[in-house]
C-alpha cells in the first residue's frame, strides 16, 4: 500500500464558511490552484496549476485513480469533494473512491485533539519547522477569494499571480509545508490510529452529506419576506410607543425601561425578558416594548438566511453534518443550517401556517398564529422536505441515554422498566416517593409526581445537584428551589447501581492516571496509554463497540474549588483555546453514556443504509430517511422502528425502542 499525502488551494466565488464546500466546489468558476502532495513521505511537490496548459501529470492521476494507493489529506473531505469536481465527476464515482481517503483530522479528533491544523499542531507542540505557516490566512484570502473592484487594482475582481508574483511564491511555500505540517501530525498519531469501523462511520457521513437534503425554497422566500416585513412593524411601532433613536438597542432600551419601570436592569437576555414579562411590569408601555424585544429576540430569519445561502443549483442542501464534532463522545455537530439546533416550537395547523407564509399573508399569519417570528421559527424544520414522489421517515431512540446509562451500571429496575411498559418518568416518580405507578397518571392528584420524576430523569444522571434541575427547567415546571435537594437525595436513593457506577469509574481513572491501572468496570475498560517517542499520554476508555475515547495528558490537579481533581488537556469550551480541563465521575459517564448512545445510533444508520434507506440527515438520536412514499406510512415507520430496535451485539440486554412519524417535510413531533 502507498501513501499519498495531499493538500489543495482552490478558488470559489462563493464563500465557503457560509455556503459550505458543496455549493462553493460546485459554482462554474471553482478551480484548483495549488496541488501539493507527498508520496510515501518523501518531500512534497506543489503543481501550479494556474500556469498556461498545467495539468496533473499522469504518474499522479494514476495514483489518485489507483485503489491500492491510499489518500491522506487533513479535512480530507474538502480535497475528496474538491478533486472529484475537478475530474467533473458525477456522484457515483465520487462516492465509489471515498473508501481511499484517510482524514488526518478525523485522526487528532479521535485521540480528544482540536480540529483545526494550526491548533492540532500547537496542542502537539510540533516544532517550527513542522509547523503551519502563519501566512496562510492572508494568501488565502488574496488568491482564494473575489476582491473588490477598485480603481487602484483597474477594476479586477479576483487576484492572479501575476497581480503579485512575491506572495504567489510565498502561497506555494505555504501550501507545500501543510503537507509537511499534516504528514507530521499523521505520524505523531500513528500509534492511536483510526479504527476500521470509525473509518467506515466516516465514510457514511460524507455520503450523507453528498446527498443533501431539498428545501422548500417558496416557503424560505415567503418567510424572509415574511420576517422583514414584521421587523420593520416591530421597531416602527417601538420607536413611535419609545420615542428613541434605536429601540433595538440594548442600552438605550434598558435606560428607557429603567425609567419606565423604575426597576433596575442587568441585562435584556431572552431568559430576563421572560421572567419579567411572566412576572408583570408595571407600565403597559413597558409590557408592550418587552414583547416586542422578545420578537425581536428571535432568529429564525437568520436561519432561513442560512438555508438561502447554502442551498445548491438542484434545490437541495449539503454538508450538514459534522463528523466527530463533538469530539469528547464522537457524535456528530451540525454545520450551515445546524440541524442541531433548531427551535422546538410547533404550530398547529402546520399545513395552512406554510401556505400562507408562502403567498405572502403577513396579516393573516398574524390573525390566525399572532407573533409573526414565534410563527416562522416554529416552521423553519418544515423548509427541509422530501423530494418529488418522496417522504420523510422519521425515527428516535426512546430515552437512550436513560436505557444506556442503567445498562452501563447494570440499574436493574430502570431496565426492567425499560423492557415493559418504558413509563421512566412515571416509575421513578413511583420509586423516588413510593407512589404505587398505577396512581401516577392523569386526573390523580399524585400525577404532579411525574414532573418531578421527569425533570430527575432528565438531570440528575451524571451527579448533578440542584443546579442541574434548575437548568434543565425545575423551577419553569412549578418545582420550588426548597424542594430540590430533597429530588436530589430520593433520585440517588432509588439509583444506587448508576450512583455506585459514577464512583467507580472516578476511583479506575485516578487509578490509571496515579499508577497506569487498568480496570474494567462494567462494560468499559479504562487504561493509561502512551507513546514516550512522540510525547502522547492519555487516559482512555475502551466503550463496547471497541472505539476509545481519549483525555490527552491526564494528570491529578486541582479544580475550580480547590480540591483535588482529575484533570487533562482539551478544548476549554468558554475560551475554545487548548487548556488544562477538570472532570469527575459524574462528567467521564455523561462522556460515556453519550458515547455508547452515539455508537447505538451508527450501528443503526449503518444497518439501515445496508438494506437501502437512504438517510439525508441525523440529529442527536434521530434519523431522517428519504424514501419513496408507498402510501403505506404506518409500514414505512414499522421497518424502520424494527431496525433501530433490534439487538446489539457489543451490548447484550440493552433494550432500545424507537418511534416516529412519516410525512412530506421535517418537523418536531
Amino acid at each position: 500500500m502507498h501513501h499519498l499525502s495531499i493538500d489543495i488551494e482552490t478558488y470559489s466565488p462563493e464563500p465557503i464558511a457560509k455556503t459550505g464546500l458543496y455549493k462553493y466546489a460546485q459554482h462554474p468558476d471553482f478551480k484548483i490552484l495549488l496541488f501539493g502532495y507527498s508520496l510515501d513521505g518523501e518531500p512534497p511537490i506543489v503543481i501550479d496549476m494556474t500556469q498556461p496548459g498545467a495539468a496533473l501529470d499522469y504518474q499522479l492521476v494514476q495514483m489518485l485513480l489507483d485503489p491500492n494507493v491510499q489518500k491522506h489529506a487533513y479535512n480530507a473531505a474538502f480535497e475528496w469533494y474538491c478533486i472529484s469536481r475537478h475530474f467533473k465527476a458525477d456522484d457515483q464515482w465520487t462516492a465509489s473512491w471515498l473508501p481511499q481517503w484517510r482524514c488526518t483530522m478525523l485522526q487528532g479528533q479521535y485521540c480528544g485533539y482540536p480540529a483545526g491544523l494550526d491548533t492540532v499542531g500547537k496542542a502537539l507542540g510540533l516544532p517550527t519547522d513542522k509547523q503551519k505557516l502563519t501566512t496562510g490566512k492572508a494568501l488565502i484570502k488574496y488568491f482564494c477569494t473575489p476582491c473588490k473592484p477598485t480603481k487602484a487594482n483597474g477594476g479586477r475582481t479576483r487576484n492572479l499571480p501575476q497581480h503579485d508574483p512575491a506572495k504567489w511564491e510565498l502561497f506555494i511555500d505555504y501550501n507545500r509545508q501543510d503537507v509537511v505540517t499534516e504528514m507530521e501530525v499523521a505520524r505523531r498519531f500513528a500509534s492511536f490510529p483510526v479504527p476500521d469501523a470509525v473509518q467506515k462511520q466516516w465514510e457514511l457521513d460524507q455520503l450523507i452529506n453528498l446527498r443533501g437534503v431539498a428545501v422548500d425554497l417558496p416557503l424560505v422566500d415567503g418567510a424572509l419576506w415574511c420576517g422583514q416585513q414584521a421587523r420593520d412593524e416591530a421597531i416602527a411601532e417601538a420607536t413611535q410607543i419609545s420615542g428613541l433613536d434605536n429601540p433595538n438597542s440594548v442600552a438605550q432600551l434598558t435606560e428607557w425601561l429603567q425609567r419606565e419601570t423604575g426597576e433596575e436592569l442587568g441585562d435584556l437576555r431572552k431568559d430576563t425578558v421572560k421572567d419579567l414579562l411572566d412576572r408583570g411590569v408595571s407600565s403597559e408601555a413597558a409590557t408592550r416594548m418587552l414583547q416586542i424585544r422578545q420578537e425581536l429576540g428571535k432568529t429564525s430569519t437568520k436561519k432561513y438566511d442560512a438555508i438561502e445561502t447554502c442551498v445548491c443549483a438542484d434545490g437541495r442542501v449539503r454538508g450538514l453534518l459534522a463528523f466527530y464534532g463533538a469530539n469528547r463522545t464522537g457524535r456528530e455537530a451540525g454545520r450551515l443550517v445546524q440541524v442541531q439546533n433548531l427551535p422546538h416550537d410547533t404550530v398547529s395547523p402546520e399545513g395552512l401556517a406554510r401556505e400562507l407564509v408562502k403567498a405572502h399573508q403577513l396579516d393573516a399569519l398574524r390573525v390566525v398564529y399572532g407573533s409573526v417570528p414565534v410563527t416562522l421559527a416554529a416552521l423553519i424544520r418544515t423548509s427541509l422536505v422530501a423530494g418529488e414522489g418522496k417522504v420523510f421517515i422519521d425515527a428516535d431512540f426512546s430515552a437512550i441515554e436513560a436505557r444506556v446509562i442503567a445498562w452501563l451500571a447494570q440499574e436493574s429496575w430502570v431496565l426492567d422498566v425499560f423492557r415493559t411498559h418504558g413509563k421512566i418518568y412515571e416509575a421513578t416518580a413511583s420509586q423516588m416517593f413510593g407512589i404505587p405507578m398505577d396512581r401516577i397518571k392523569k386526573g390523580n392528584p399524585e400525577y404532579a409526581y411525574r414532573a418531578k420524576g421527569k425533570v430527575a430523569t432528565l438531570a440528575l444522571g451524571y451527579q448533578g445537584g440542584p443546579g442541574a434541575l434548575i437548568n434543565m427547567g425545575a423551577l419553569r415546571s412549578g418545582l420550588t428551589e426548597e424542594e430540590l435537594p430533597d429530588i436530589v437525595k430520593r433520585w440517588r436513593r432509588a439509583n444506587p447501581a448508576i450512583v455506585q457506577f459514577w464512583y467507580e469509574i472516578e476511583q479506575a481513572a485516578q487509578a490509571a492516571v496515579a499508577t497506569g491501572a487498568t480496570t474494567q468496570v462494567g462494560p468499559v475498560t479504562i487504561s493509561r496509554e502512551l507513546d514516550i517517542v512522540n510525547g502522547l499520554d492519555f487516559m482512555t476508555v475502551l466503550l463496547p463497540a471497541g472505539r476509545k475515547l481519549y483525555y490527552a495528558q491526564p494528570h491529578i490537579g486541582s479544580n475550580r474549588f480547590g480540591s483535588e481533581s482529575l484533570c487533562y488537556h482539551g478544548m476549554n469550551q468558554t475560551t475554545k483555546k487548548w487548556a488544562t480541563v477538570e472532570t469527575y465521575g459524574g462528567k467521564l459517564v455523561e462522556n460515556i453514556t453519550q458515547a455508547v448512545a452515539r455508537d447505538c445510533l451508527f450501528f443503526a444508520m449503518e444497518n439501515l443504509e445496508a438494506v437501502g434507506y437512504h438517510i439525508v440527515f441525523d440529529v442527536h438520536d434521530e434519523v431522517i430517511i428519504e424514501a419513496p412514499d408507498t402510501g403505506n406510512h404506518d409500514e414505512l415507520l414499522a421497518g424502520v422502528v424494527r431496525i433501530m430496535s433490534q439487538p446489539i451485539p457489543w451490548a447484550p440486554g440493552l433494550p432500545l425502542n424507537a418511534d416516529g412519524w412519516v410525512g412530506g417535510y421535517y418537523k418536531k413531533d
